[in-house]
């Protein structure tokens, strides 16, 4: 099976803007920013999507999210607000098979979305 893209970013065989990483997951800067701020983290351990977790990636997909509240913080995100996102499938909005948390911020974000 081939990599995707979110695997060859964490393994640096193509390039990201990378703001945070540890041995579990990477946070890069979104090419396509959506956002002032968009940044989307990354587990180096893909899961295609959110609906395809089971218990033993709990420990994993919570650490995504308090890493997320991490990088808010560290990025001066935290104080004016920011949003996360996670797509599921083609009408959730998910581009690449491979879990991540969008990190949106730098505007006001309306409600609802999109």
């Amino acid at each position: 099976m081939s990599k995707t893209l979110f695997e060859k970013i964490c393994d640096r065989e193509i390039p990201g803007d990378i703001v945070y990483e540890d041995e579990q997951c990477v946070c890069f800067r979104d090419i396509s920013p959506q956002a002032p701020v968009h940044l989307v983290l990354v587990p180096r351990r893909p899961i295609p999507r959110i609906a395809e977790t089971v218990e033993s990636d709990e420990p994993l997909v919570g650490h995504l999210f308090v890493t997320a509240g991490k990088v808010a913080r560290e990025q001066g995100l935290a104080a004016a607000g920011f949003r996360l996102v996670v797509n599921n499938g083609p009408n959730g909005g998910e581009t690449v098979p491979h879990l991540h948390i969008h990190i949106l911020a730098g505007r006001q974000l309306d409600w609802p979305p999109g």
